[in-house]
């Protein structure tokens, strides 16, 4: 099957992973897991993936990073139960919101704008703030403003906040961040100059070598995370009478 344009679980992430740097083979098989997936398999058992099991996690992925939505919701819709908000299965059908394109986020836009452009409220923007997550602006004539670049940080915690997860809950990401921060500028200071400014080379090389461990990272506490929370499962798992 796989001469009739089959692709195995390492080429379909390597397909993908220039749009979805984050994804690996063990994401690819939690998905399978929850039942999101299922591709063909050889006599051996290797999984084999045609153009539509592609497509169907192309759009799983697209949902999840641009929409925040659970994998509840999407398994919904795309097996056919009508899940509100999502048409059909092809990520071309869910253009990208007027906050997600270039020049919204290289602007400053006025708080009071926020339900307009996000759907949230201005107090939760606010809430937000206070915690952390987001950093207020404001402008010589007083007006308090949002960065575009934080739009998707205020989806990302608007969605969380369906799930009963508070601003409050995620200063802890902030303070991760920092740390992290840290520790990340002080791995990379060997690619860093010895003095002056970066030569365009040495500022590919750093942003190159970020990229590598920030996708690492994540990875890591993905799995992390993961296995931790399997745990939980088990413990409720009903017992053998």
């Amino acid at each position: 099957m796989a001469d009739a344009g089959y692709l195995t679980i390492g080429k379909v992430v390597k397909r993908l992973q220039a749009q979805y740097p984050d994804l690996s083979v063990s994401k690819v098989r939690y998905l399978e897991d929850e039942g999101l997936l299922t591709p063909s398999r050889t006599p051996g058992g290797y999984r084999l993936y045609s153009s539509r099991d592609v497509k169907r996690l192309e759009t799983i992925l697209y949902l999840q990073k641009n929409r925040f939505l659970p994998l509840s919701v999407i398994k919904e819709e795309l097996d056919g139960g009508g899940a509100p908000g999502i048409a059909g299965t092809d990520p071309a059908a869910y253009p990208e919101s007027v906050c997600d394109d270039e020049e919204t986020r290289e602007k400053l836009h006025p708080l009071e704008k926020a339900p307009e452009l996000l759907g949230v409220s201005i107090s939760f923007v606010r809430d937000l703030a206070n915690n952390g997550i987001v950093s207020l602006r404001r402008s010589p004539q007083g007006r308090e403003l949002v960065d575009g670049h934080d739009f998707r940080l205020i989806r990302c915690a608007e969605a969380l906040r369906r799930f009963g997860i508070e601003p409050r809950n995620l200063r802890q990401y902030v303070n991760a961040a920092n740390r992290e921060t840290a520790m990340f500028e002080q791995a990379l200071s060997v690619l860093g100059p010895r003095q002056g400014e970066f030569t365009d080379e040495q500022r590919a090389q750093y942003s190159q070598a970020f990229e590598q461990i920030l996708h690492l990272t994540d990875s890591l506490r993905d799995d992390l995370i993961r296995r931790t929370f399997a745990d939980v499962l088990r413990r409720q798992a009903p017992k053998d009478q």
